[in-house]
């Protein structure tokens, strides 16, 4: 980082009352793989977030293979000797309806262990309220999850009207989504409800990351970074800074916009960086490397 955005970004801190303490700024860290990565003692459970999926076949009976999520982080863990098992829960559905689904996955896949959980709300749900017997929880790690709510949803929400709300759901509905998540998101569900009642469990590590991106021109973040950032100061598009941190902050990941935490950065977009001499600072599977070294340096 640069003296003189050292220095704005200093000053912002200290003169702007919305911006919580970020923490440590975290710029190159996690911008190329390491040689050595320790590998925790106990399953990483990856857990999606809201209109998430383990696998998506865009065209059934195609040889055109399915999505993945988690693209190559999975598989990067596992040949570092991490067991993983990937979860699914219904998109859109009510957190309580996801925690439950969560809760039942881990319970046919790790029944009986311990396991790390790499996740997000619907976890803390689960944690605090469903208190599952047939498996341990270690630890929750979360990377840029709304636990303060999100001001992009108050904006959608308002600018929808909830007089139209019902009808918006009905289509969504017909279309067979489930619409619980929507409202949940909003910053006062998140703080008059789901925080007062989701308290952290005792035992239970709690972990959190957070990200600060600056969308271009074309980015799909550009609306919603910018309503957010008016509201709630700095952000990866959907998800403040602010809002993302719970727990043990272990900083904030400069860079990064929210799909570019799980891997689905637009290739082209490095390309085009490389062509005009810039460096991407962030790779997400050097990050998710490190994040499995740091649960085993904890002794998870």
């Amino acid at each position: 980082m640069s003296f003189r955005r050292q220095l704005h970004d200093t000053s912002r801190r200290l003169y702007d009352p919305r911006v919580a303490d970020v923490g440590r700024i975290i710029e190159d860290d996690f911008m190329r793989l390491q040689e050595y990565y320790r590998t925790p003692k106990n399953p990483i459970v990856l857990s999606h977030g809201l209109f998430g999926f383990d696998t998506l076949q865009l065209v059934p009976w195609s040889f055109i293979p399915p999505i993945q999520y988690w693209r190559g982080i999975n598989e990067a863990l596992q040949r570092n000797g991490c067991k993983v098992i990937i979860t699914a829960v219904p998109p859109s559905a009510s957190i309580e309806r996801r925690a439950e689904t969560l809760m039942r996955s881990i319970e046919q896949r790790a029944a009986g262990q311990s396991v790390n959980i790499v996740g997000g709300i619907d976890a803390r749900y689960m944690i605090s309220r469903l208190r599952p017997t047939s498996f341990k929880v270690l630890s929750l790690t979360t990377v840029s999850s709304p636990h303060g709510g999100s001001p992009f949803a108050d904006y959608v929400i308002e600018f929808i009207g909830k007089k139209r709300l019902p009808k918006i759901y009905h289509i969504l509905e017909r279309m067979g989504l489930e619409t619980g998540a929507f409202e949940q998101l909003t910053t006062e569900y998140m703080r008059n409800n789901f925080n007062p009642n989701t308290p952290d469990v005792p035992g239970v590590r709690y972990f959190s990351y957070g990200a600060l991106a600056h969308p271009g021109l074309f980015s799909p973040f550009r609306a919603s970074h910018s309503i957010i950032s008016r509201i709630d100061g700095d952000n990866d598009g959907l998800v403040s800074v602010r809002s993302a941190s719970h727990g043990t902050y272990k900083g904030t990941l400069l860079g990064p916009s929210h799909l570019d935490i799980i891997n689905w950065t637009n290739r082209l977009k490095w390309i085009v960086r490389r062509l005009f001499g810039q460096h991407n600072k962030f790779n997400a599977i050097a990050f998710y490397l490190a994040l499995s070294d740091m649960l085993a340096a904890e002794g998870l």
